[in-house]
């Protein structure tokens, strides 16, 4: 790729001549209109438009994919296809809000489309080197954590909403004497009137202050400060007085001005929710792929990712989780690798599964029912779930390896094969 451009790739449906719907694709999100108007001379637009660097024909289908699109005259052939797209980055500079409009702006709504999905983007290196990245990632998660050699075990605070702070630092006691790694907020608590930030963060980690000895390490905990910018940075700074490491941010209602914001002012973790993904990726004619999605959010600044987990209650592929995951761990020209977080439904039994799959234990496993719902505690869930990553690791069949091992094997009792 040219130093200068960034490349998007998309999966279109149209019934309009494949080479004319591309280059509408192109003049849309570069220098033209739907009509050639007289500032845009050959000189602006050999420094400005986008290319059209390949097409790919795909398949002809018989129904087009969303309502709404304009067939040509006369009709024509439904076909789907891949384009790639060329952009100047002399366009957006170094700016991404300025990147997300170039690739994914008012392409979505064109008439000529009944289909239209970005599946992924390059960057120029020196566009991605300058981005604020994650400032931890997962080496500096595992050394705020004090875990090594094996994925960070954790869980989120259940009731989702409701608890008083000194509710939801009774919990967090529990979760800390049962040697949990890492503790969030639900996504749907940030700074209500029952439990302000300031307020929920000391009590929880007084708490967790007090287990540190013990435990040799300082367990994670993530405070959603989900809010306006200036309001994330004064909770941020809240958290961080209170002897935290860790912010939680729900990415898609913040979005990425304010994530950029909040990385320029934290020295904390930042640990990012995806929440309202669905929107983007539910239709798999519209939107975008997570492998596009999450290049955005990572050069922000997120530290870690959410990519949903193996058989989990939503409607995501297991193919699509991992291939988020490995995503998230892929440099961008050798920089702003994250960790990814695995989560919802998640229990001992997809340990195996996971790993095979991704091959690596650099990853969040949360589990809420698969430690709290442990028949025996969430002593015995935390232990279980360890115990289930060191079969996945050693190769030991699951069954085999619970024998002996009681909180491993009721585990197995109690979460049913999914």
């Amino acid at each position: 790729m040219s130093t200068d451009r960034i490349l998007a790739r998309y999966r279109i449906e149209t019934a309009h001549p494949l080479e004319a719907a591309a280059a509408a694709m192109a003049g849309e999100q570069s220098s033209g209109t739907f009509v050639r108007v007289p500032g845009e001379t050959d000189e602006l637009r050999a420094r400005h438009a986008a290319a059209v660097v390949r097409i790919t024909e795909l398949d002809t289908l018989e129904l087009p994919s969303l309502p709404g699109s304009h067939p040509p005259p006369g009709g024509g052939r439904l076909r789907a296809a891949e384009v790639e797209l060329s952009f100047p980055r002399a366009n957006v500079g170094d700016s991404l809000p300025a990147l997300f409009t170039q690739v994914a702006g008012n392409l979505f709504e064109l008439g000529p489309f009944s289909g239209l999905r970005l599946l992924d983007l390059e960057v120029p290196e020196a566009f991605a080197g300058a981005q604020p990245g994650p400032g931890f990632g997962i080496e500096g998660t595992r050394r705020l954590a004090g875990v090594r050699d094996r994925p960070l075990i954790g869980t989120i605070i259940k009731p989702s909403v409701g608890l008083t702070p000194a509710a939801t630092a009774e919990l967090v006691d529990t979760l800390c004497a049962a040697d949990i790694d890492f503790i969030k907020d639900d996504e749907l608590i940030a700074n209500p009137p029952y439990s302000p930030v300031a307020e929920r963060a000391r009590a929880v980690l007084e708490v967790i202050r007090r287990h540190e000895d013990r435990l040799g390490r300082r367990v994670m905990y993530a405070c959603n400060i989900s809010d306006t910018p200036e309001a994330m940075r004064r909770h941020h700074d809240a958290v961080e007085a209170a002897g935290g490491t860790c912010v939680m941010v729900n990415l898609i209602p913040v979005g990425l001005s304010a994530l950029l914001d909040l990385r320029s002012h934290a020295r904390l973790c930042i640990h990012g929710h995806r929440n309202g993904w669905g929107m983007f990726s539910r239709c798999p004619a519209l939107g975008m792929d997570y492998t596009a999605f999450q290049k955005f959010f990572r050069m922000a600044g997120a530290d870690h990712l959410h990519v949903n987990g193996l058989r989990s209650k939503f409607c995501e592929s297991d193919a699509s989780v991992i291939a988020s995951a490995r995503a998230c761990q892929t440099p961008i020209h050798g920089r702003h690798t994250v960790m990814p977080v695995f989560s919802a439904g998640q229990s001992a039994r997809q340990a195996p599964d996971t790993f095979r799959a991704l091959g690596n234990t650099d990853l969040l496993f949360l589990a809420g029912g698969g430690i709290i719902g442990h028949p025996d505690g969430p002593a015995a869930g935390v232990a279980s779930l360890r115990e289930a990553w060191e079969a996945a690791v050693a190769g030991e069949d699951l069954e085999t390896y619970a024998r002996g091992r009681p909180a491993l094997a009721a585990a197995l009792r109690a979460f049913a094969a999914p």
